[in-house]
């Protein structure tokens, strides 16, 4: 699939002997529950205008990416390598292991934990999932999580409006 790429710079290497094999799904909306407006891809090349609202006075000084994002329209962003480290995970834990961003990829679908997702972004995360399944055969459906599950308490993205049967099913497992 084609993404449109917007470098970031808040990635690093990945340590060495580190095999992708988790996916994490994120929602990010700026501001919170607002669509729109390219301050996604702003935030994570970290030259977001604090002064366009409020909020990004509170995230001015974060340093946060994600691999890919995928916008209300089913619009594809990659900000990340793949094959580098994302800073999407923060601290985090999955199946007694620390640190998933050393072992994942993080996909944002912009949203929020409680606005249902639109068919686009269900339909190309899905292509999206199918593709990365194939570069990386230990990412299993199994070893797909939402940002609650590696930091529970935490984080409580895709939230309960992300239908997980559906994009199974949309994804053909």
């Amino acid at each position: 699939m084609q993404a449109r790429r917007v470098p970031s710079p808040n990635f690093n290497s990945r340590p060495e002997q580190a095999e992708v094999s988790l996916l994490v799904i994120h929602n990010i909306s700026l501001p919170p529950d607002q669509f729109g407006g390219g301050y996604i891809c702003d935030f994570f090349s970290n030259s977001l205008d604090v002064s366009c609202h409020p909020y990004f006075e509170e995230i001015a000084d974060l340093q946060v990416s994600a691999h890919l994002l995928i916008d209300r329209e089913g619009n594809l962003t990659q900000f990340v390598s793949f094959g580098d480290r994302a800073w999407h995970a923060g601290e985090s834990c999955y199946e007694g292991r620390d640190n998933c961003n050393d072992y994942s990829i993080g996909i944002e679908l912009e949203g929020a934990d409680d606005i249902p997702y639109s068919d686009h972004q269900y339909d190309v995360l899905a292509a999206v999932t199918r593709s990365l399944s194939q570069q990386y055969p230990t990412m299993t459906k199994q070893r797909i999580v939402g940002h609650s599950d590696i930091a529970p308490g935490r984080k409580t993205d895709p939230g309960p409006t992300f239908d997980w049967q559906r994009y199974f099913l949309v994804m053909g497992v």
